[in-house]
């Protein structure tokens, strides 16, 4: 048995966020295409002989839970309990992915313990125990265990792998202060109050641009939903938008719920001069460049209780 496991897991964008009307349960049927990019937390699992507790350091790490709240820390409740285990562990969580900003960090953390106190373990669960048990922790947590491209379909949980042809290049800025996903979500329903909300269809023009690996085509598909309802709340981040349009993205989104805002770029030179352009804008906080599709929730290290890899 391993004594020590770092798990790597990525960030994601939605290239398309289809929303449905309100279910009963509160939820929202989705379409949401979702493509991992190269913005990476880390989440190191250790026994702890006090019990469990949660550790985080990075950006903004400041603002991540520590308490059972977390997903992390969730994650491996969850586990544990599976296999009828106490989850004495320690979950230490190196920060990159932005916080609040609408990029799955915190899904992405739930993933990476996860899969890292099964490799503590031992456990041996399948892929389909796993990904179960992402989805009962939240809709995004079973697309940062897989990564790549997928189609979320249900709340977002249900899977279907895509093919992606090429790499996209991105450019994400994030915001001064973050957007509660509930609020955004609220905000939805209010604005949409008294129309007909049609059911959410993943778009045929975006998925073959994805399959042929083609900027220009994704650019011209991509949308998101959720976009209103969070200008909406958060006005400044049109002029964002603005700001990278001008600076020559294809396209600019809110991602997910936001309030990162995220820019396609055609290549890597073009990522950098819309990089540059929005640092200088004064429209946002910090501004990062990644590329997808990325890998999702993969096992970095696992030592022994001698210090020793395997």
């Amino acid at each position: 048995m391993s004594a020590s496991v770092t798990v790597r897991v990525p960030a994601k964008v939605n290239v398309q966020l289809a929303v449905g009307a309100a279910r009963p349960d509160g939820f929202h049927d989705l379409a949401n295409v979702f493509l991992a990019v190269g913005l990476y937390d880390e989440v190191t699992v250790t026994p702890s002989p006090d019990g469990l507790r949660v550790t985080c350091d990075g950006p903004d790490a400041d603002q991540v839970p520590l308490d059972r709240t977390n997903l992390a820390a969730r994650a491996a409740e969850a586990l544990a309990a599976r296999y009828g285990r106490t989850p004495d562990v320690h979950l230490h969580i190196a920060k990159d992915i932005p916080v609040a900003g609408g990029m799955a960090g915190g899904s992405a953390d739930g993933a990476g313990a996860l899969l890292a106190c099964d490799a503590l373990w031992g456990t041996g669960a399948s892929r389909e125990e796993l990904l179960d048990i992402c989805a009962e922790l939240g809709s995004d947590v079973p697309f940062s265990l897989v990564g790549g491209a997928a189609l979320g379909t249900g709340r977002g949980e249900k899977l279907r792998t895509l093919d992606v042809g090429g790499t996209f290049h991105w450019v994400f800025a994030m915001a001064g202060r973050g957007l509660s996903t509930p609020a955004v979500f609220r905000e939805f329903d209010r604005l949409g109050e008294g129309t007909d909300i049609p059911e959410p269809v993943a778009s045929e023009p975006l998925l073959d641009a994805l399959a042929k690996g083609d900027p220009d085509a994704l650019a011209a598909t991509v949308s998101n939903d959720l976009q209103p309802a969070a200008l909406s709340l958060f006005p400044e981040l049109a002029d964002t938008l603005a700001a990278g349009r001008a600076a020559g993205a294809l396209a600019a989104l809110v991602s997910g719920s936001g309030p990162t805002t995220a820019f396609l770029a055609r290549d890597p030179e073009s990522a950098v001069k819309v990089a540059e352009t929005l640092r200088s804008s004064g429209t946002c906080r910090a501004v990062r460049t990644a590329s997808g599709p990325a890998q999702g929730a993969t096992v970095l290290s696992a030592q022994n209780r001698h210090g020793i890899s395997t």
